[in-house]
């Protein structure tokens, strides 16, 4: 049933069922929504992508054939193509297809220019999408396919799918996307309502009232009725002030809608125009209230919508996904102009868009920095690269060039997406932008990605942010912020949709407590954290290889193997189980002669190595093969004084800490804390660390976990006083300290005891010494049983005993302090923060 009251009949939609209901009732039957089509014909036509790709025809030229097919079921439909004319085709060639690749180039030539077709009159598409008559040979499995597909009604496709198609029809390595998952609309909207439609209707409410008054004044003139005191020339003037009411009302509204015809959107990242397609669309919505208002005010007749694909502007380094993206926005154009009963655009029916162009968003291929075509707003999704993929993905010239063209704007190590942002943020700060809205990982939150946010922040405001929404980039799940920003504070501020008084640079609310992001580094936690080792090769082997060669006879040089195997630990040895794997350690300094008297060992680098290494382009990592990328000698001779060190993963669900044997090295998936006392082991795991770290932390993956860094988690918290980490603490003479000590052994002691049982392991000293012992299981069903037994399945279930250690640990750490044991987490963050900028000056 649809109900359709008197008021409702401005909408569109509206009207469209009464027009339904007088001339194509079957089209209110009950049937698949926009998007359930959408993906369905998606896959089919995805899949039919990857048959015609492993018969060796070219990618670019499937992407292409494919995408001509969808367009023309699309045009039949909306009947810019004779009706059923694509479809017939189809349908004939179901009984004999020897030809249908012969129709297919001819019908594809004749939209590239217009003209008759057989009995037909085709009207003039234009190229780009018709740039050739390339057609492919489809088997007659693949035609039927076709035809399934074509006998749908394709009038209202969603124009993503364009793009979509494209996309997976062009890169073999998405197989895993075939079966349609396009960038959801309503995710999109998340950034196209705070950027172009909230800012619009805010300032469309104000214009509205000025115009409703004037004409309130003037309607109040014309009701002045005459009486015996009123002279001719009353009259008059009344009149005269009624008109120029009135003229004022439409000289403001005249000069709103001149403002909105010029209202420009850029997208520097467009891909094949998702965002294009929906800005233009809710921008032609807006002129067409502002006609429908203006109509009924000032008495005037139909407007013709102005607002266009001319109004949009797109930037995009793929020449094919720029091209697509120009079709999508006229696809979307066109759909509009249907559903609200506008003429079809004609001469070419796809008009060339140069504003839509085919360039790098970032550069010149001179090195200089490319400029964007002048916008009102910025919106898009630049390309999710980490910094660290950026060379293997990008290139080393490439990736050198970008970090030196925006030296001082964004850090080296940033993400590729934050080049995005602070360019953006140029052109605001030289009042070139209004507002902009990008969607970026959710790392953009902290570390060195956040200096961009940081510096939008300074003298601009963060009005509208999700900081952690699920997001599906090339097939991957990941997590993403969406930020918008702006010049001005006149616009409301939200975050995750609710208001706030402010949102703070790593997309907190200031109504939550401090800024945690104005926290300082502390002299006193310097040197003490370190990111573990960067292997960049195959220096792993197993416990039994290196066992193997810890007992082979003495080297060349008289000396034995162990001086070149150390036991490695990573983020998943702390997390689950440990590996039991070893590495191969030719010290931060060994020369090539040295390690080379190391024969098993070296040889293995030698084979598993080298041949990495000879193809990077660094010199430092081609030269220096047998050492590691980044062997942290700071560290390490930090770890040579010790017996033991605390050691957390960088990424993981809880915030671990455990204690590691100094002769283990660490992988660069861990943080090695250099201090062997049960007190900074106590205060690192107590609930006081993990808040601090969970506000500085940044993000990561699909299980959206917190990622530890020394420099913002470790070296900004503020210990009790008299406890730091430079400090040698004598614990017996400090009662707080005792206790701390004292709870954080229990804690490590009673989780060791639950890890490994001892009624199901034994220990084994390893083969040489200066190794730390071997726990193997004493059984099968030991071993079996035992593989459950991990740190984050402890954590998970959380046992009433392992609460009540960490509550006393806690309670000795808040002692410490000399705070109330029941302070609520926002106070503790509050007084936390405090500690930090008093000893941070």
């Amino acid at each position: 049933m649809h109900k359709v009251a008197l008021e409702d009949l401005s909408d569109p939609d509206t009207l469209n069922l009464l027009r339904f209901a007088f001339h194509s009732p079957e089209k209110l039957k009950p049937a698949k929504s926009r998007q359930q089509l959408t993906e369905e014909v998606a896959g089919k036509f995805a899949a039919i992508s990857e048959e015609l790709r492993q018969r060796g025809n070219e990618p670019h030229v499937v992407a292409h054939f494919v995408n001509r097919m969808i367009f023309c079921m699309f045009a039949e439909d909306i009947e810019l193509l004779p009706k059923g004319v694509f479809t017939d085709l189809l349908e004939r060639a179901l009984k004999n297809s020897d030809d249908l690749q012969r129709k297919l180039s001819s019908l594809f030539a004749i939209m590239r220019v217009g003209g008759a077709w057989g009995p037909e009159d085709i009207l003039w598409f234009n190229g780009g999408l018709f740039d050739d008559d390339v057609a492919l040979e489809l088997t007659p499995n693949e035609i039927k396919m076709v035809y399934e597909a074509a006998r749908k009604d394709w009038s209202d496709i969603d124009p993503s799918i364009m793009g979509t198609l494209f996309e997976r029809g062009l890169d073999p390595s998405k197989q895993s996307q075939l079966g349609a998952h396009y960038t959801d609309r309503d995710m999109i909207m998340k950034i196209i309502n705070p950027v172009i439609v909230e800012p619009l209707e805010r300032e469309w409410d104000k214009v509205k009232n000025k115009i409703n008054e004037e004409l309130k004044k003037a309607e109040q003139y014309e009701a002045l009725k005459p009486d015996e005191k009123t002279t001719k020339k009353d009259l008059t003037q009344n009149a005269r002030q009624a008109t120029a009411a009135r003229n004022r009302a439409q000289k403001v509204y005249n000069l709103f809608k001149a403002k909105i015809k010029s209202f420009k959107v850029l997208d520097p990242a467009c891909g094949s125009g998702n965002f294009l397609y929906l800005s233009l669309k809710v921008l032609k919505d807006f002129e067409q209230k502002l006609n429908i208002y203006g109509e009924a005010a000032f008495k005037l007749t139909q407007s013709i919508p102005e607002i266009s694909p001319a109004n949009i502007y797109g930037v995009e380094v793929n020449s094919y996904a720029a091209e697509l993206a120009r079709v999508s926005v006229w696809i979307g154009e066109i759909q509009w102009i249907k559903k609200h009963g506008f003429t079809f655009p004609g001469n070419p029916v796809l008009k060339k868009l140069e504003n839509i162009v085919c360039h790098d968003a970032l550069i010149n291929e001179d090195g200089t920095e490319y400029v964007w075509p002048k916008a009102t707003v910025v919106v898009g999704n630049p390309p999710f690269i980490g910094d660290r993929k950026m060379i293997a993905e990008l290139g080393e010239e490439y990736t050198f060039k970008i970090r030196k063209l925006y030296e001082g704007r964004a850090p080296g190590g940033s993400d590729f997406v934050c080049f995005w942002f602070a360019k953006a943020l140029d052109y605001i700060k030289n009042g070139d932008l209004e507002r902009c809205g990008l969607v970026s990982t959710n790392s953009i939150r902290g570390g060195m990605n956040r200096f961009v946010l940081d510096e939008i922040s300074k003298d601009f405001h963060i009005y509208d942010a999700w900081p952690d929404e699920p997001w599906v980039n090339e097939g991957a799940a990941v997590r993403v912020s969406m930020i918008s920003f702006s010049r001005t504070t006149m616009l409301p501020v939200r975050l995750s949709g609710s208001s706030v008084s402010k949102v703070y640079s790593d997309l907190t609310s200031a109504d939550l407590g401090e800024d945690l992001t104005k926290s300082g580094k502390l002299k006193t936690n310097k040197d003490v954290a370190f990111i573990g080792t960067m292997k960049n090769g195959g220096f792993n082997i197993s416990g039994e290889l290196a066992r193997e060669w810890l007992c082979l006879p003495a080297n060349p040089n008289g000396r034995k193997n162990n001086d070149v195997l150390r036991p490695w630990t990573n983020g998943m040895d702390i997390t689950r189980r440990t590996s039991g794997q070893w590495i191969i350690d030719f010290k931060p300094d060994g020369t090539l002669e040295w390690a080379s008297l190391y024969e098993a060992p070296f040889e293995h680098v030698l084979q598993h190595v080298k041949p990495k290494r000879d193809h990077l382009r660094r010199k430092a990592y081609r030269e220096i093969w047998w050492r590691y990328q980044e062997p942290q000698k700071k560290m390490r001779e930090k770890l040579s004084k010790l017996t033991r060190y605390i050691v957390t993963p960088r990424v993981s669900k809880y915030r671990l800490f455990v204690w590691r044997h100094s002769s283990v090295i660490p992988d660069s998936a861990c943080v090695a804390v250099c201090k062997d006392d049960d007190l900074t082991f106590g205060i690192l795991h107590s609930k006081f660390h993990t808040l601090w770290t969970l506000r500085l932390c940044t993000w990561l993956g699909k299980g959206n976990d917190p990622r530890y860094t020394p420099t913002s988690c470790f070296e900004t918290f503020p210990f009790p006083k008299g406890m730091e980490p430079n400090v040698d603490v004598t614990v017996d003479g400090n009662p707080k300290a005792v206790a701390i000590a004292e709870a954080a052994k229990k804690l490590n002691e009673l989780r060791e005891s639950w890890l490994n049982p001892e009624d199901s392991i034994k220990r084994i000293p390893e083969v040489v010494e200066g190794f730390p012992e071997r726990i193997i299981p004493v059984n099968k069903a030991a071993e079996k049983a035992l593989k459950k037994r991990t740190l984050t399945n402890l954590y998970n279930d959380m046992p009433t005993w392992l609460k009540n250690a960490h509550k006393q640990l806690d309670d000795a750490v808040a002692d410490a302090y000399g705070w109330s044991r029941s302070l609520a987490d926002e106070e503790i963050l509050e007084k936390l923060f405090g500690l930090n900028q008093s000893r941070s000056q």
